[in-house]
């Protein structure tokens, strides 16, 4: 009896023990941060604030930037990963795939999103007879959208620092500048071309229906 009964404790200990390591590995993973006050004062500095008063930029860690996603969600025993049961509703879960890493975001004003109605019209899902907003409520006061995840060439990870932050926030400025001054050059360089297409073509009518200067004689003026 004694030996069965050590035996019995023993596998009481090896599953407290493996569960208790399995909560420590889930607490490391999913490992949060504040972004730091000199990383949020550079980027408010670097980019300005919107009609709120807030940081046009800011930074997040991937697992507190949540998002809210609606629909049916299967949970499961984590030990067995048995079906517990299903359910229908309207939950936050991580926005980026890169939950490790600092992401650089931008605001986005709330007409960026459309009218209230058609948020709704186009995000609203039906599951089960049960109406869910897919995306979650109207985004009233804006949103922040990703611009750059901040990592290695080859995705390693990548210490965010204020002067990191402040360099990625005057660079993603400085190329949605230059992306607007490049379009007007571009729409610049197609008139010329559809002048200068047309001079030709015109130029070419002439040639074939009227002689030079009607057949006269000209003299040069130098």
């Amino acid at each position: 009896m004694d030996r069965e009964r050590n035996a019995q404790l023993a596998i009481s200990d090896m599953t407290k023990a493996r569960n208790d390591l399995r909560s420590m590995r889930i607490e490391i993973v999913r490992e949060t941060h504040v972004t730091p006050e000199g990383v949020a004062r550079r980027l408010k500095i670097a980019g300005g604030v919107n009609r709120f008063g807030e940081a046009n930029y800011r930074a997040v860690w991937g697992w507190n930037r949540l998002a809210w996603i609606g629909g049916k969600f299967q949970e499961h025993d984590p030990s067995t990963g048995a079906l517990l049961r299903e359910v229908i509703e309207l939950r936050q879960e991580p926005k980026y795939p890169a939950v490790n890493r600092w992401h650089i975001e931008r605001w986005m004003a709330p007409e960026t999103y459309g009218s209230p109605r058609a948020w709704y019209a186009q995000t609203l899902e039906i599951t089960e007879g049960r109406s869910v907003p897919a995306l979650g409520p109207y985004p009233e006061r804006g949103d922040y959208e990703h611009c750059f995840t901040l990592e290695g060439a080859r995705g390693e990870f990548v210490q965010l620092t204020p002067t990191v932050a402040e360099h990625i926030a005057y660079a993603i400025e400085r190329s949605r500048n230059k992306s607007r001054v490049e379009r007007r050059e571009a729409v610049g360089r197609q008139a010329e071309r559809e002048e200068r297409d047309y001079d030709e073509h015109a130029f070419a009518v002439l040639d074939d229906t009227v002689p030079a200067f009607h057949a006269q004689p000209f003299v040069c003026v130098a």
